[in-house]
């Protein structure tokens, strides 16, 4: 008998012409144009981020006979209302807004996954109340919760994060134990629980690496929703105080130069909506290769 699988039966090889088993790679799709594009940008905004140097200088060199003035020569993106350079304060600009965008994300995706495993996993009465909490900050729109939040901190950068890591904690919560719960009733988990694991050893080593894929995604997803949030806090004059540079921030102090000058408002709106957009693309696409589907 011929010691190669047969590849009708649906196994991992078929037989060549010379009679040796070839392995069938799996298939793995290139990404759409759109979603590749978005991820390029997320990419250079967060290259922007790490090292700003890269692409601008001085973002607090003040030259007032300079003020308002249109793209030119040297000022690429033109100038504000004293004279900084618009394209070196968006630049350094990017640094304040994905930190609370972002930063905020991930201190929610660790407090909501603490949460959530102990909802599912602390007992009847423990889940009951964590979720009763989950639904009942979930019941208030993420800016406003953000708002109440910073309205008892205080403004700054460090607030505002903690204030929208408060606003997107509980819809982490809710994933989390959903999924926690489906692992927690599975033959492997309840096997481990028959041979007498430590429940401490069954958590870490079984339930919690299952709740990562998900948690991530989500993660991915929100942060489009945190980058909003932030921007909308410094709109306000909650977030990164000035002379910080930051993208909400400058959207609101050229409110008063729209007349005069409606570029200062273009480029920092611009810059939130494309890189929202391109975060959400990139999570909504992962999301969908996660469900076994593709993402259009």
């Amino acid at each position: 008998m011929s010691a190669v699988p047969d590849a009708a039966a649906g196994g991992p090889y078929e037989p060549t012409r010379a009679g040796l088993p070839k392995v069938r790679l799996p298939r793995v799709g290139l990404p759409r144009p759109g979603v590749a594009l978005a991820v390029a940008f997320f990419a250079l905004v967060c290259l922007a981020a790490a090292f700003p140097g890269l692409f601008a200088h001085a973002p607090d060199r003040v030259d007032p006979a300079l003020a308002l003035r249109g793209p030119m020569e040297g000022h690429p993106l033109g100038t504000d209302q004293l004279g900084r350079d618009v394209l070196a304060r968006l630049v350094f600009g990017t640094r304040p807004s994905l930190l609370v965008g972002v930063g905020s994300t991930l201190l929610a995706g660790v407090a909501g996954a603490a949460w959530g495993l102990l909802a599912a996993l602390g007992g009847r009465v423990a889940g009951e109340a964590a979720m009763r909490l989950a639904d009942v900050l979930l019941s208030f729109p993420a800016v406003l919760m953000a708002l109440l939040v910073v309205a008892v901190l205080g403004p700054g950068t460090r607030n505002a994060a903690l204030a929208i890591t408060v606003a997107l904690a509980p819809g982490f919560a809710r994933v989390v134990r959903a999924q926690a719960l489906v692992v927690r009733g599975s033959p492997y988990v309840r096997a481990a629980v028959g041979l007498g694991l430590a429940p401490a050893r069954i958590l870490l080593r079984h339930i919690a690496p299952n709740v990562v894929a998900p948690l991530l995604i989500l993660a991915t997803v929100n942060v489009g929703t945190a980058l909003i949030a932030g921007a909308s806090l410094s709109f306000l004059g909650l977030g990164p105080q000035p002379p910080a540079p930051e993208w909400g921030a400058m959207l609101a102090q050229s409110r008063d130069y729209l007349d005069v000058s409606w570029t200062l408002a273009l480029f920092p709106g611009a810059a939130i909506t494309l890189t929202v957009l391109s975060a959400t693309v990139a999570g909504r696409a992962l999301q969908a290769r996660y469900e076994g589907r593709e993402a259009r």
